[in-house]
């Protein structure tokens, strides 16, 4: 029980180094063309090291912004910010998905062609199986890049027991729990799993997140990258390597989401009900519509 708690100290005041160190020798782990620095980034992407950084920065934010309330909003607006931009964004995905559909059924049904050709000179011509397919990737992009703006904007199903009986303060209690102790930690554990199936993918020898730094320093010898460019059929979608980089993503904005609603919830608690939605940017269809904006 003593070592787990030294360790654990050890490992935070350790953090602070570990931040500096890899800020001050960004070449030693951003230099793609160093097969050693791969390897390093590759490793500490996933490693004990990463998450008492992260951790540690939350805990020196979090203490902080309990000291000056307007930076914890601050981070709360920039954080929401990031997930609003980056959903509004990918959202567009969805329509790009229907126009793709739409002429993916033309061109196979009344143009009755093989392939869609697109550009102009040396164009992309490609199978329509492969175009088919790709609508996938749209939807991949929807779900996971817009979680976190849909978690923003109260668009998740909730299931709520006790949630609506409970006064204001102890809705926002409920909220700080199920931040730090739910969407942190599952954040955290796909997180781990994501990052080197992606990288399983992406180079060889395969990497593993129970391989130690030695390891991969004697791997980092015989590295090469290996990007995955199988499709399901012959003429099918090749890039499937990409749904893994947006689990990582995924995954990241999660852990970001959580971290402000955290922030929120605190403040909101502490400032009381007048503070509901504070700095809530939560998108609205105009004047007229709040009968149909109440439904959903």
């Amino acid at each position: 029980m003593l070592n787990g708690i030294v360790w654990f100290f050890q490992n935070i005041l350790m953090a602070f180094y570990n931040f500096g160190f890899a800020v001050t020798h960004p070449q030693m782990w951003l230099d793609w063309s160093d097969q050693a620095s791969l390897m390093r980034f590759i490793y500490y992407g996933g490693s004990i090291e990463f998450f008492f950084v992260v951790f540690t920065g939350f805990l020196v934010l979090t203490a902080f912004g309990m000291w000056k309330n307007q930076f914890m909003w601050g981070c709360v607006r920039v954080l929401e910010g990031i997930s609003n931009g980056v959903g509004r964004f990918f959202a567009w995905a969805g329509l790009l998905m229907v126009l793709q559909q739409i002429i993916i059924v033309f061109v196979q049904r009344i143009f009755t062609q093989a392939q869609i050709t697109f550009g102009f000179g040396p164009a992309l011509a490609l199978d329509i199986s492969w175009w088919a397919e790709e609508l996938k990737f749209y939807n991949a992009l929807v779900v996971a890049l817009c979680a976190s703006y849909t978690f923003v904007q109260g668009g998740h199903v909730r299931v709520d027991l006790v949630y609506s009986a409970v006064s204001f303060r102890a809705k926002r209690a409920i909220d700080m729990f199920g931040s730090i102790f739910f969407m942190m930690p599952v954040a955290v554990l796909v997180w781990m799993y994501a990052w080197f199936f992606l990288w399983r993918h992406l180079v060889t020898p395969k990497v593993s997140a129970t391989d130690t730094i030695e390891l991969l320093s004697r791997k980092a010898k015989i590295l090469k990258w290996n990007v995955e460019t199988i499709g399901f059929s012959p003429n099918g979608f090749n890039g499937y390597f990409l749904f893994k980089i947006l689990i990582v993503a995924f995954t990241g904005m999660v852990f970001l989401q959580a971290i402000a609603f955290f922030y929120r919830s605190y403040l909101e608690r502490k400032e009381g009900p007048e503070s509901d939605g504070k700095y809530l940017d939560r998108d609205s269809l105009g004047a007229g519509e709040e009968a149909y904006e109440g439904t959903h």
